[in-house]
């Protein structure tokens, strides 16, 4: 069983002609047989070479034939399931489907001051906590909800993330890759059972490190998700231009896709979109720009085409906290992902770009996921739901629906109920004191933290998972990336917490 999302039930949005997407498809395919990218990973340079692409092993560049491009984007499954530790929660990635997923931060943030800072080892699982509440919330991403917590190396950051997320949550999770995390990642994942998506990130412009390589062969070889990540900023590692960065984010994200099926044809893959313009006034990305949603449209047009699953990873606004800014930034993004038949997005929590990140947050961002996955279920037209006979009965004035028991039954599907939207009358919002949306999240948010426990790892499984991150961190100490300083401090952390 599956957990269901948000299904889109009438035709998607095409922002594109016919002949834009082939110019564009046209200029991705030019300019990975002309230009090509650079590849940092003698081990990929030969597979692609073995598979008919022209390498200059000197230069790290790697040219791709058209044939084989269009080749390897019909081996990547359209959709593809995968496997959480809760069954019930497992996803079917790709088609109609749309789910909701945190959008992370490095902080959290002072609910008085707004003033970011590092999250302790309680809030890091608290959080979690609360996103494994959520109900419009399917699964986590990687380095959710923060990069880390106070005292953690940052080389074991992804780690302890992921043992916060498999301890704390049954929903279907993310990983990431740093520093080679990936490899105790798959080993936790296949220790518990459990699938997991890793990520290859692409450094525009057109360019693949090392690590990020090396993750997705390791993840491919173990059977597991790719997500292929491009993060371009129009002006800056892209072109100004919408088309042009299209092109640029294509030519990225293909690549890696060829890649992971040259390695093993038919891995499943998921491609990421995180587009954004420059604001060219002070050189940081324009987050809430509509540009985004432009961009956003078009990419989950074209990889609709392709038959790849998409993931639209902008979801941070430029406001510092929730407030109207940062509402409709948000709904905005989450709204062109459900019509343009994006597969999944990050959007609850994210307070300011990928800098803080806060439960309160992403309570009040279930309701805009919600109130979305209500949209694109579109309506209901049949019999019962024509109410002919029904409305025959009632007729005119002074009939009425209310007590009717068509009306009982069909109100909650039709209507979305929002947990913590104000919807007193003005009279009753008087008279109970004036509190608006940021108030009643804020109520939520105790009594989740008072209420709400998943269902704990069993005793074999929490085991597993402290053995791979004991590995880890003698990993990372022999390597020297764990300072001795760093260390003690981290041990510090593990006492507090056992």
């Amino acid at each position: 069983m599956t957990t269901r999302g948000f299904v889109r039930n009438f035709a998607p949005l095409n922002i594109l002609s016919e002949e834009d997407v082939e110019s564009i498809h046209r200029g991705m395919l030019r300019v990975l047989w002309t230009t090509g990218v650079r590849m940092e990973h003698e081990r990929s340079l030969k597979v692609l070479e073995a598979a008919g692409c022209a390498v200059d092993y000197e230069n790290h560049r790697v040219r791709m034939p058209p044939a084989l491009v269009e080749e390897c984007i019909r081996r990547a499954p359209s959709s593809f399931p995968l496997r959480a530790r809760d069954p019930n929660r497992s996803l079917m990635m790709g088609g109609n489907t749309l789910y909701f997923a945190p959008a992370p931060g490095q902080h959290t943030v002072d609910l008085d001051t707004w003033v970011p800072r590092a999250p302790t080892r309680q809030e890091y699982y608290d959080a979690v906590r609360v996103l494994d509440y959520l109900p419009s919330l399917h699964f986590f991403t990687t380095y959710t909800p923060y990069f880390g917590y106070a005292g953690v190396p940052p080389c074991m950051a992804m780690l302890e993330s992921l043992a916060a997320r498999l301890r704390n949550s049954s929903k279907a999770v993310v990983v990431g890759h740093s520093h080679g995390s990936e490899r105790f990642a798959i080993q936790m994942a296949q220790a518990l059972g459990i699938e997991v998506i890793g990520t290859c990130t692409a450094a525009p412009p057109l360019t693949y490190f090392e690590d990020a390589l090396e993750s997705a062969f390791r993840l491919a070889e173990a059977g597991m998700a790719v997500r292929i990540v491009g993060a371009p900023v129009m002006g800056a590692s892209a072109p100004a231009t919408l088309a042009g960065s299209l092109v640029s984010n294509l030519v990225e994200v293909i690549s890696g896709v060829v890649l992971v099926q040259c390695i093993r044809p038919g891995t499943r893959t998921m491609v990421l979109d995180f587009a954004m313009p420059m604001n060219m006034h002070t050189g940081a990305p324009a987050f809430g720009n509509i540009a985004v949603c432009l961009h956003i449209a078009a990419f989950n047009q074209i990889f609709r085409g392709y038959g790849i699953p998409t993931y639209n990873a902008d979801g941070y606004p430029g406001s510092k906290r929730p407030d109207f800014q940062s509402a409709y930034e948000k709904a905005f993004r989450a709204v062109f992902t459900g019509l343009s038949g994006g597969s999944s997005r990050p959007l609850h929590g994210g307070v300011y770009g990928e800098l803080s990140h806060h439960p309160l947050q992403a309570i009040l961002d279930d309701d805009i996921a919600g109130m979305v996955g209500r949209f694109l279920e579109g309506i209901d037209v049949n019999d019962d739901t024509l109410a002919l006979d029904l409305i025959e009965e009632v007729g005119p004035v002074p009939g009425h629906f209310l007590g009717k028991p068509h009306t009982r039954k069909w109100w909650k599907h039709e209507q979305y109920v929002p947990q913590v939207a104000d919807r007193l009358t003005y009279p009753e919002w008087l008279q109970s004191g004036k509190k608006d949306c940021v108030d009643y999240a804020r109520l939520k948010l105790e009594e989740i933290l008072a209420t709400h426990v998943s269902p704990p790892l069993p005793p074999s499984a929490e085991a597993d998972v402290g053995r791979i991150l004991a590995d880890a961190r003698s990993h990372y100490q022999s390597a020297g990336r764990i300072s001795p300083s760093e260390m003690e401090a981290y041990r510090a952390v593990l006492r507090n917490c056992a």
